[in-house]
Parts: C-alpha cells; sequence; structure tokens
C-alpha cells in the first residue's frame, strides 16, 4: 500500500527497475527491515516506525540509489478529544458525536471501554458519531480504531443508571389531582428528572436527593396508575410503584336530621372508603365508623352548634352535606342487651342500644375495652385483660349508659396439673 501507520510494520511492494541486488531500503532517513528482492522489478520491505507524513521511499543497489519521488504516507493514530453527549443510559441507545482526529470514511470502528459503538458515521477526519451499545453504570473510555491505530488518549463517557421508583407517599390522592408525593428511588438527577402518573406528567418537580423527588399528581380517573421516572441520561423507570387516585366522597344523605349531642347519625352516600374525618360544622367528630363504602356511623360531637352541614374527608377530597343538621339537648344511650353473657379474657360481646353507635369508650367493670361499632345501634366489644365480672358501660358525648345485668368472666382451664377454680371473681391456681 502507499500508506500506514506512524508505528510501521507495514509490508511494501516497491515496484521499478534494476532493482537486482538492492542492498537498502529506507522510507524518508530509516531504513526498512525484511527487504526481499523479488525481481529485478520488485522489492518488498517492512515500513519503519515514522511521523505522520508522506516519506520518499529509495532504494539502493550496487548502481547507486534512486532518485525520483515515490512516497508512502505515514497515518496518525486517530484521536479522541470530546463527546457530545458525555453520558447516557445504561442501557445503549444513546447516539454521540466523537470530535477528534484521523477518522476515516468506512475505516473507522468506535469502542466504548470494551463493547462495540454500532452505526458508525464518517462525518469528517475529525468527527464521526456513534451509537452507545448496553453497558453498566459509571465512566468508559471511549476509542476509535483506524487501520492506522487505535486512538490512546482518555476521554469518557458515563452510564447512568436507569431511575428507580421503589415508594410513595402518601399513596393515594383525589382524582382533581394536586397531591404532593414524595417519590423514593434511585438514580434521580436535580434539573434532569421528570415525572408521570401513568399517562399524565406531574408538576412541580423538586430534587431532593439521588433518592428522593417530589412532585404534584395531575389530575386521573379513580384507580391505580403507575409512577415512573425518566431521566434525560438514564431513561425511565420500569418497576410498578402505584399511585391510587381516589374519587371524591359524596353525601345523599343522613339520619337523624334532628340531632343531640351524643345521637347517632348515619351519613349515606358513595366513596366514603379510606374516610379520614367528619366534622359537624367546624367541631371534629372524635370516633366514627366507614360501615362501608356507602355508609358512615358517627355519634354528634359535643360542641356542635344548633344548625349545622356535615363534612366527611377522604384521600379523595371533601364533601359538604346540602342540608344542615338540627340539634337540641344531650341523647343518653342506653344498653338494651348484650351476647354472650359469659366467657374469658379476649371474648367478643355484642352490645345492643340506642346511641352506642355513637361511643368513645367502653368498658367491662370499670376496665376499659376496645371496641369496634357494627352500626348505629350495635357495637363489638372485647373483654379486657385484668376484667372481672361486673357491668358493661357505654360513653358517648352524650353520657355513659350502663348495662342492667353484669357479664360473668371466667377463667381458661389449663391443660397438665393445674387447678383453676372459679367462684364469682376470685380465682384459685394450685400447681
Amino acid at each position: 500500500p502507499t500508506s500506514g501507520p506512524v508505528a510501521g510494520g507495514t509490508s511494501v511492494t516497491i515496484t521499478g527497475t534494476n532493482l537486482t541486488g538492492a542492498t537498502g531500503v529506507k522510507f524518508g532517513a530509516n531504513a526498512a527491515t525484511n527487504v526481499v528482492v523479488v525481481s529485478a522489478t520488485s522489492v518488498t520491505a517492512t515500513a519503519p516506525a515514522g511521523v505522520a507524513g508522506a516519506a520518499t521511499v529509495t532504494v539502493t543497489t550496487p548502481g547507486g540509489t534512486s532518485t525520483n519521488v515515490v512516497s508512502f504516507t505515514y497515518l496518525a493514530a486517530p484521536t479522541v478529544t470530546a463527546l457530545s453527549p458525555t453520558s447516557g443510559s445504561v442501557a445503549g441507545g444513546t447516539v454521540v458525536t466523537i470530535t477528534g482526529s484521523g477518522f476515516v470514511s468506512g475505516a473507522t470502528t468506535v469502542k466504548f471501554g470494551a463493547n462495540a459503538g454500532t452505526s458508525v458515521t464518517f462525518v469528517s477526519a475529525t468527527s464521526i458519531r456513534a451509537t452507545t451499545p448496553a453497558g453498566i453504570a459509571g465512566a468508559v473510555t471511549v476509542s476509535a480504531t483506524t487501520t492506522s491505530g487505535t486512538s490512546t488518549n482518555v476521554t469518557q463517557f458515563t452510564y447512568v443508571a436507569v431511575p428507580t421508583v421503589t415508594a410513595l407517599s402518601p399513596v393515594s390522592g383525589p382524582v382533581a389531582g394536586g397531591t404532593v408525593v414524595t417519590i423514593t428511588g434511585s438514580g434521580f438527577v436535580s434539573g434532569a428528572t421528570t415525572v408521570k402518573f401513568g399517562a399524565n406528567a406531574g408538576t412541580s418537580v423538586t430534587f431532593v436527593s439521588a433518592t428522593s423527588i417530589r412532585a404534584t399528581a395531575p389530575a386521573g380517573v379513580a384507580g391505580a396508575v403507575t409512577v415512573s421516572a425518566t431521566t434525560t441520561t438514564g431513561g425511565t423507570s420500569t418497576n410498578a410503584t402505584q399511585f391510587t387516585y381516589v374519587a371524591a366522597p359524596t353525601i345523599t344523605s343522613f339520619a337523624p336530621t334532628s340531632v343531640a349531642i351524643g345521637t347517632v347519625v348515619t351519613i349515606t352516600g358513595t366513596n366514603f372508603t379510606g374516610a379520614t374525618a367528619v366534622k359537624f360544622g367546624t367541631v371534629l367528630a372524635t370516633r366514627f365508623t366507614v360501615i362501608s363504602a356507602t355508609s358512615i356511623v358517627v355519634g354528634v360531637p359535643a360542641g356542635s352548634v344548633t344548625s349545622t352541614k356535615i363534612t366527611v374527608t377522604t384521600p379523595g377530597g371533601s364533601v359538604i352535606s346540602t342540608s344542615s343538621v338540627t340539634l337540641s339537648g344531650t341523647a343518653l344511650p342506653t344498653i338494651t342487651g348484650f351476647a354472650a353473657t359469659s366467657g374469658p379474657v379476649g371474648t367478643v360481646v355484642t352490645v345492643t342500644g340506642a346511641n352506642v353507635g355513637a361511643a368513645s369508650a367502653t368498658a367491662v367493670n370499670g376496665v376499659v375495652a376496645t371496641f369496634t361499632v357494627t352500626s348505629a345501634t350495635t357495637l363489638n366489644l372485647i373483654v379486657p385483660v385484668g376484667a372481672a365480672t361486673g357491668k358493661i358501660t357505654v360513653t358517648t358525648a352524650g353520657g355513659t349508659a350502663t348495662s342492667a345485668a353484669s357479664f360473668t368472666v371466667t377463667l381458661v382451664i389449663v391443660a397438665g396439673p393445674t387447678l383453676v377454680s372459679t367462684i364469682g371473681v376470685f380465682a384459685l391456681r394450685l400447681v
């Protein structure tokens, strides 16, 4: 060939006349090696190392040294001096413009670390484009190779991990949007991270750290959507972490409409699941029970005013009743019965009576018991540790009701060499 790398080593066939007995070949001032006389018109030699540019090739025989100018061009190895962009996703696919020197049309390859770039496009001797292969997070050296050699200067491309979304707080909000959500994950980039809730872009994205961002949920439709984070260099998260859009609650009715402090009110409507608050005017109910998505049982709290509207708040928003309750006086609860009538600690007792659904506390013989309201007129309490045989009480904002009969607390007979005797509330244990 007429050219080769500055490192030398190119086997060159030299054609001419009177080459028999050739004793030496030079490329410029440097002697070639492996000189072989093929014929009177042909000699082969291995080019020595040289400097970039043209060097005159001369052949020396017993008859003298050639004087006509026939040049061999030393080609410098390519260099890589700049990249644009300098980073991209570990998934690959980033088109990178590489600036340098010594690029050859149709004869230049590119590597990102140990992996070959694809779609290498020659722009000029100082510019090429290549598409990154997949890689692992971190920096790799980009090299270009031609027939003249491989670049050796260190110019690096940084692989950026795809972001992940692993947790949300809160995990739900109204379909109207506007919920500020803290998103936990990895790979978030300041000023270069966007968020989507399903197909819709979140707004007001705020970078907190590489593992935390905040975004405001856009409007959506009721149901769960996947929250994704995208960075300009790392790509888009693929793990499914979901935010649930909750439809706003509605109140269609409530009963009764004329109440007293401590009265149980049953609110009927839609989308009550997960309700977080019930208010009578500005007064917060101390306790309420979501019976179903369409029903809430609540006691009228102390402090409520004579005529006031009811507000229900859920993760989907708040709704205010169109009509008001009329308040007058105080309503005491009553206990009309309970079942079971006896049992050990842990027994579930169903208590029935007027306004027991407004209960704020229950007790067995003065020992506070946990309970669950099941309707306006019933609740289930659990016989607490430490309780002895005695009467059941239910307390509401209107007062306290006491059962006419007592609940008998029994002790569990323990298997093995243990005798348990129960007389009233006294127990004897022999071991």
